[in-house]
């Protein structure tokens, strides 16, 4: 390994990385099964379950914003250790909604509230006193297990699914452990200079290339999350389908720590022009509708999106004096907004697709903005956008 490898990270960095792995482990091992969850134990229609958890994902990416601006002014180490607590205490609300049903939707708004605080918390302490050269290894490596975490979920959450009690019961347990893991991290210590915005002041220091092009990608992005599962019903098995959505998770693992350097180094246009590319040959690959084709389209977006997650988030810490927790929050935000959007976009233009019997013309307006709005995007920006702090290579 050379010095700047992963043997230079520091022991509270391992530890925190090995954090957002479980955490991330925990979560997904939930989340894929939400939908039967409160249809079996509350009884409610989809349409219902639908609402709680759009309403539960907006406090869980919108909510990043406050628990940057929380976590600025508690300090990180605190903010991680009540995060812990909220999905402790959030884990057994989902095991005590075996009894009391109720306690299934307080324990989904409390663990969605205790990610919105967790999540730029955990990523601002760990750039936390990194220089830029160290910047780029952290950043991938928090994407990567975050993403180990994201690949195995679902797998680890099948093995359960016929015992929900006893998959909330070891994610209680490992909750548990995590607080008092966290309990023991050394609190950071404040930068010099590092000013405290009022909480008003949230948005104070935006770098608005990098919040527009991220909301951009997740909008994207979300396309091919959301809308994939549909259009591959009948098309390839379930078996390989989820295989391969589990390929584009471990994609990203690999891919993002050997490419880190170089994307830093990257002009932000070219890596836009690399990244939105690959999106967009993924989309027309899946109108092949069959396993090569749609494997194909999935590794083209896993490369794109390599690409563009990782760039977006270097370009917006480097593009504004806020501090690394608050512009994770910035960039939570972000995702949410393009989350929120492709759902309500993109389940229209899906719609009118299929009731016209031309699905894969799906794929192709997906593709169309892939190239023309970040085109536009950076039209607009160089037209109107204000002078910022820009590091070398970003042009």
């Amino acid at each position: 390994m050379t010095p700047g490898g992963v043997r230079s990270f520091t022991g509270v960095q391992f530890a925190l990385l090995g954090s957002g792995l479980l955490v991330n482990l925990i979560s997904f091992s939930v989340y894929p099964y939400l939908a039967v969850l409160l249809r079996d134990r509350m009884g409610f229609g989809m349409d219902q379950v639908g609402v709680i958890l759009g309403t539960a994902t907006l406090v869980q990416f919108a909510g990043g914003l406050p628990g940057a601006a929380i976590a600025e002014r508690l300090g990180l180490q605190r903010s991680l250790l009540l995060a812990m607590v909220l999905q402790t205490v959030g884990s057994l609300g989902f095991l005590a909604g075996g009894a009391w049903p109720v306690a299934t939707i307080a324990a989904l708004f409390l663990r969605s509230a205790a990610t919105a605080l967790y999540s730029p918390s955990v990523r601002g302490y760990t750039v936390h006193g990194a220089g830029p050269d160290e910047r780029p290894r952290l950043v991938s490596a928090s994407y990567a297990t975050g993403n180990v975490g994201i690949a195995l979920g679902p797998v680890v959450g099948a093995l359960f699914i016929h015992d929900p009690g006893g998959m909330f019961a070891v994610a209680a347990a490992l909750h548990g452990a995590l607080m008092i893991g966290h309990a023991f991290l050394p609190q950071e210590t404040r930068e010099d200079g590092e000013v405290v915005e009022p909480l008003r002041r949230a948005l104070h220091g935006l770098a608005v290339l990098p919040f527009a092009v991220t909301a951009l990608t997740i909008y994207l992005h979300m396309h091919f999350y959301q809308y994939l599962s549909s259009y591959a019903e009948g098309r390839v098995s379930t078996v390989f389908y989820g295989s391969a959505m589990m390929g584009y998770s471990l994609l990203l693992v690999v891919l993002q720590p050997l490419i880190a350097d170089r994307v830093e180094r990257m002009r932000y246009s070219h890596a836009m022009v690399l990244g939105f590319g690959g999106l967009a040959v993924g989309m027309i690959a899946f109108t092949g509708g069959n396993e090569i084709a749609i494997a194909t389209g999935i590794a083209a977006i896993g490369a794109g999106n390599s690409v563009l997650f990782l760039k977006n988030v270097l370009e917006a810490l480097a593009r504004t004096p806020r501090s690394p927790a608050v512009v994770f929050g910035h960039q939570r935000l972000a995702e949410g907004t393009g989350a929120c959007l492709s759902g309500l976009a993109g389940g229209v233009v899906y719609q009118v697709f299929e009731t016209a019997g031309r699905l894969p013309g799906f794929w192709v307006a997906v593709a169309a903005q892939c190239l023309v709005l970040p085109a536009v995007m950076l039209l607009l920006h160089r037209r109107f956008g204000r002078p910022t702090i820009t590091p070398a290579g970003s042009r």
